[in-house]
């Protein structure tokens, strides 16, 4: 009995720990320098937490940033000559120019040609491509590494990776690299596994893949795997709540339900005692129903989304996740062909859900491109704002979609997804006004990630700054 109550109680302090931790965007952690004289070769150098030996950081500097224009996602209006001020991570100061002071010695970077954004937030990745037996666990590693960078580059700062891939818990793995300074990468809420349902007891012969998602059978599989997954230190509860679709011959879509209500109901509900919000992989149905009414926090594709449902969704403040991009895309003309010899398609029953999500008032449409790294390459999921532009959504709400509304469904609000004081100091810079045309964001020019410029393609640097 005392050993029980050992269990739950370190329990807890897992669960009170990684909650903590989810809730507040991650920093740069101190690095210190290591222990006792230094006897060996080089210079003295840093160590991580884990004691890992990495180089000392640059002390922390002062950086003055000209933005000829400045969107501010709180109200959604675009702003002429501001300032930011950047000191170490953080955003000290923001307004006009001329009513900001930028301290002496400070650095200037002059983008006073272009606009100046908060860094993009991408609500759906899966930073891992498809594992398979030939992919050894080291080169998916490679891999992930290299897409995450492509992210960051592209003015992707931070992102909420939507299970694995098959690649186990690595992406916890991933984000606490980045979170250590071990890589340089979006900040990243992960979602690990992934749990999904099987309606087959099991089988001996064919063993479920420890490395791909949890397959559950019963509730209460539902919420030890829930456990599980916090267990490890995971931010999101990624379910699966229906499987494929089809088209019934006279052209009505069908989509596979997979949890029945009860069990999704005690998924989800076991996530949010834990602390941790649900995103749930729904296409339409009975399962995209079941998503609504069990709850689940954020409605990822919602192919066959009703104005009924989305109305419900806005009571409940569910908030709506297209990925319009990923599943728009002329692979699935190509599959609907094949299965249906031309007759129905998907793409024009997505495309009216979509229309009808943009145009629901009080709905939280959210900017995720579901970037895989096979059929659409990161680094390029800015098409995504495009895309939703197209189905109606102003392009000012888009850019909001794509930062503060997705830092508000990461509760990471007060952090990041706004240009603003004691904010991260999260910026990208493109050439051209992105309200007036949204395919800027395509072409983004300069990435700041707190406080740490990782491109600059476009503004002139230099030391300065006003007594």
């Amino acid at each position: 009995m005392a050993r029980a109550k050992t269990w739950v109680m370190a329990f807890a302090a897992v669960v009170a720990a990684s909650t903590m931790l989810a809730a507040q965007a991650p920093s740069t952690p101190e690095r210190k320098q290591a222990p006792g004289p230094w006897r060996f070769i080089g210079t003295q150098p840093c160590v991580n937490a884990e004691g890992g030996v990495i180089a000392c950081p640059a002390p922390a500097k002062t950086i003055a940033v000209r933005a000829g224009r400045l969107f501010d996602s709180v109200s959604g209006q675009m702003l002429t000559r501001q300032v930011v001020i950047v000191s170490g991570e953080k955003i000290v100061d923001v307004g006009p120019d001329g009513q900001v002071k930028i301290p002496a010695g400070a650095q200037v970077i002059d983008l006073g040609q272009a606009t100046v954004l908060p860094g993009l937030i991408d609500a759906h990745t899966h930073m891992f491509n498809n594992r398979t037996p030939a992919i050894s666990a080291e080169r998916s590693m490679l891999v992930a590494i290299q897409n995450l960078q492509a992210d960051l580059n592209a003015g992707v700062t931070a992102a909420r990776d939507m299970s694995s891939h098959g690649n186990g818990y690595a992406d916890v793995d991933i984000r606490n690299a980045i979170n250590m300074g071990d890589l340089d990468g979006p900040r990243f809420q992960v979602s690990g596994r992934g749990i999904r349902w099987s309606g087959e007891p099991p089988n001996p012969k064919s063993p479920d893949d420890p490395l791909a998602s949890t397959v559950i059978r019963s509730a209460e599989e539902g919420r030890a795997a829930v456990r599980e997954h916090v267990a490890k230190a995971v931010d999101w509860i990624k379910l699966f709540p229906t499987g494929a679709y089809s088209f019934s011959p006279t052209g009505d879509a069908q989509y596979v339900l997979t949890y029945p209500l009860p069990v999704l109901q005690a998924i989800i509900e076991e996530a949010h005692r834990l602390g941790k919000k649900t995103g749930c992989h729904s296409f339409g149905g009975e399962g995209l129903q079941n998503t609504i009414v069990a709850g689940c926090d954020t409605v990822e594709h919602g192919y066959g989304l009703s104005q009924a449902q989305l109305d419900t969704m806005v009571k409940k403040g569910l908030m709506y996740d297209p990925t319009f991009v990923r599943y728009s895309a002329p692979f699935m003309d190509d599959t609907d062909a094949k299965n249906t010899g031309g007759k129905f398609r998907m793409i024009p029953i997505f495309e009216n859900a979509v229309s009808m999500a943009v145009r629901t008032k009080g709905l939280k449409v959210m900017i995720g491109s579901g970037v895989d790294g096979s059929t659409f390459a990161h680094g390029t999921q800015a098409l995504e704002f495009a895309a939703l532009v197209k189905r109606g959504l102003s392009p000012a709400a888009a850019i909001q979609a794509g930062t503060i509304v997705n830092a508000q469904a990461m509760g990471w609000q007060d952090q990041i997804g706004s240009i603003s004081k004691g904010k991260f100091a999260d910026l990208v810079a493109v050439s051209g006004n992105p309200v007036a045309d949204i395919t800027e964001l395509q072409r983004v020019k300069f990435v700041m990630k707190g406080g740490k410029v990782i491109r600059n393609d476009i503004g002139a640097a230099s030391s300065g700054g006003t007594r």
